[in-house]
């Protein structure tokens, strides 16, 4: 079995990024192939294949799932969706349906002593995504964050807040093996769950939960996650913990946008939300008719 390159996979993401942002911009001018290729500062031959290899599908497919209109096509076809998806668990036909995960919430005593007793693992590393932090517990992984910027200790230093009485170990060996799993479970179905351990306030984990019910490659709004925790009227509530997520991918809150169908903000940048969202969507149409792919401009 061939040893995947995480760190080059990294490198191309910020390749990648700066394409998305590109496409953010001008997707209503339709850029051809040389103007994005242009604008990461490589031949069109050779950002073909780069984004062809990290996306699975071509430049101008992928920049279908990016636009406005397909984020307001899907949530339309999604307004029950988070109820269809808890009525019937992980079994829909996404390929990445059978990403299991069971969360194990800490109880309120827990919850007040922020960490003590608890011994953290920590460990940076590239991802398909950009470089992420990893943290793990006994329990399971507690912090998944992204590193902006390239700003490693700032990471480690949010880690530390979010955890400020908790001992906190190096170990990239360890936690390299969660970032392998997880992308596992993105490539290839495996049926090995990743446990998570999560600190917040109840109705915290009760977003973070409902979360895990959207089907990869599909949105829903603030307002429809309000509705499945059965609390109608808390869209800002929602949002807000949302906001807080602190694993995000594992638990997916780039698959809430707005009600207008707006993406949206995402602590960890747009343009990456958009890569999360159009990622899952080429892996779940991979094997659909390209004219299915196709949106109105």
């Amino acid at each position: 079995m061939a040893t995947i390159n995480y760190q080059q996979l990294s490198q191309d993401y910020e390749r990648i990024e700066q394409a998305i942002r590109f496409l953010q911009s001008h997707h209503h001018e339709q850029p051809t192939l040389s103007e994005m290729a242009q604008r990461v500062n490589l031949s069109e031959y050779h950002f073909q294949r780069l984004f062809s290899r990290w996306a699975g599908i071509s430049p101008k497919r992928f920049m279908q799932y990016l636009t406005k209109e397909q984020a307001k096509h899907l949530l339309t076809q999604s307004r029950d969706l988070l109820n269809v998806s808890h009525a019937t668990g992980l079994s829909g036909p996404s390929r990445l349906h059978d990403l299991f995960v069971t969360c194990e919430a800490v109880t309120p005593g827990e919850y007040k002593q922020r960490g003590e007793g608890v011994e953290i693992r920590y460990g940076i590393h590239p991802s398909p995504f950009g470089e992420c932090l990893v943290a793990l517990t006994d329990r399971g992984i507690c912090n998944l964050m992204f590193v902006q910027d390239h700003e490693r200790d700032a990471a480690i230093t949010t880690l530390r807040d979010n955890w400020p009485a908790a001992e906190f170990t190096e170990d990239y060996g360890g936690t390299r093996v969660v970032i392998e799993q997880m992308m596992e479970l993105f490539e290839t179905r495996s049926s090995t769950p990743l446990r998570l351990f999560l600190s917040g306030t109840n109705f915290q984990i009760k977003v973070w939960e409902a979360l895990l019910q959207i089907i990869p490659g599909s949105v829903v709004s603030y307002e429809d996650v309000a509705i499945h925790i059965g609390m109608p009227g808390a869209s800002r509530s929602v949002g807000n913990a949302i906001s807080r997520n602190p694993i995000p991918v594992l638990i997916p809150c780039h698959r809430v946008i707005r009600k207008s169908g707006e993406i949206g903000d995402y602590r960890w940048g747009a343009s990456r939300k958009k890569a999360l969202l159009g990622w899952e969507m080429a892996k779940v149409d991979l094997d659909r008719p390209e004219t299915n792919l196709l949106v109105s401009a």
